[in-house]
């Protein structure tokens, strides 16, 4: 009932894609997302080394023999990220699928199709989209305005987006930004979108590794909860709303640039946020769906619930001319 070109192609048993998140997106949490039918995504940066980014894969392996995707990222870092050491890795330990996001190049797509392997890119606009079919990846990922992270500059509803994106591409789209349940997967689906991607909801599952305090301050939290920092540098990431990104606010409304903003921002910011749960400590990207997560279950839980849940809608919807 639920294939897709990209449940097909990864060889998953549901369309659905946990969200790579820095620092979260290890062995445990990536490999029972695989084991309950949908696809885990490891995130690279996480890792410094090629080693301890290959220990990562291999521990993976050994927790789960269903398909996963790495995630490497292109985009301007504030620290080196070893992205050519992840490559070779990905090449030489046989990952199945990888997901890019950034400036990438078609014979980066192209080595990894020699192997093999599937390319999934994830994109924030419909001219984005095109050029990334251009260059050969096998599907994009679709996030709107409502997602955490990177929304891009655009300021366009996934609901808008994912159905532009659909009309203008002949690839598989993947829907991102919003989707918490099986509600969501079936209105995704309906728009065209042969998958749903989801960040924030993996955070708040049992065996996402970051600490409890984040979680309540997620249950507690309403979809108004969210901020969007950085727009003044042209590269806005929404985040929790707290006193310590109201304060990033306050000084990109002074005028305060990258030199002055960066040691507040950077990705050790978010780690010391995770490990210690004192929710001023750093930074923590969060979509609007926030205000519609309301426990911690297990992968298995969740995802064996959003499928029923997506049971039980596409029947509503069959019936619906019936009464």
């Amino acid at each position: 009932m639920f294939k897709t070109r990209i449940t097909e192609k990864i060889g998953i048993q549901y369309p659905i894609l946990q969200g790579p998140m820095l620092w979260m997106s290890k062995a445990e949490m990536v490999a029972a997302t695989s084991n309950a039918g949908g696809l885990g995504i490891l995130s690279s940066a996480t890792f410094p080394t090629r080693e301890t980014f290959r220990e990562e894969i291999r521990k993976t392996k050994g927790l789960t023999d269903k398909p996963f995707a790495v995630n490497i990222v292109f985009l301007p870092s504030m620290r080196e990220l070893r992205n050519e050491d992840y490559i070779e890795v990905v090449l030489e330990e046989g990952v199945k699928a990888v997901d890019t996001v950034g400036s990438i190049k078609a014979s980066l797509i192209e080595q990894l199709h020699q192997a093999g392997i599937v390319c999934m890119h994830k994109v924030t606009s419909v001219r984005h989209a095109l050029s990334a079919e251009r260059m050969g990846v096998d599907a994009v990922t679709v996030e709107g305005y409502e997602c955490a992270g990177h929304p891009g500059m655009d300021d366009v509803t996934t609901l808008i987006l994912i159905q532009r994106t659909v009309e203008q591409v002949k690839i598989p789209v993947i829907a991102g930004g919003g989707f918490v349940d099986g509600k969501g997967l079936v209105a995704a689906l309906a728009l065209g979108a042969e998958a749903v991607l989801m960040g924030t909801r993996f955070l708040v599952v049992a065996e996402c590794p970051a600490h409890p305090n984040v979680k309540e301050w997620c249950l507690k939290a309403n979809e108004t909860d969210t901020i969007l920092c950085l727009s003044s540098l042209r590269d806005p990431v929404r985040y929790m709303r707290t006193e310590y990104t109201e304060r990033i606010l306050g000084m990109e409304a002074r005028g305060a640039g990258l030199e002055e903003l960066g040691p507040f921002i950077s990705g050790q910011r978010f780690k010391i946020l995770l490990e210690s749960g004192d929710m001023n400590s750093g930074l923590c990207s969060c979509g609007q769906c926030v205000g519609l997560i309301h426990d911690v279950p297990s992968i298995k839980e969740f995802i064996d619930r959003v499928m029923t849940e997506a049971t039980h809608a596409l029947h509503r919807l069959n019936t619906m001319d019936k009464k």
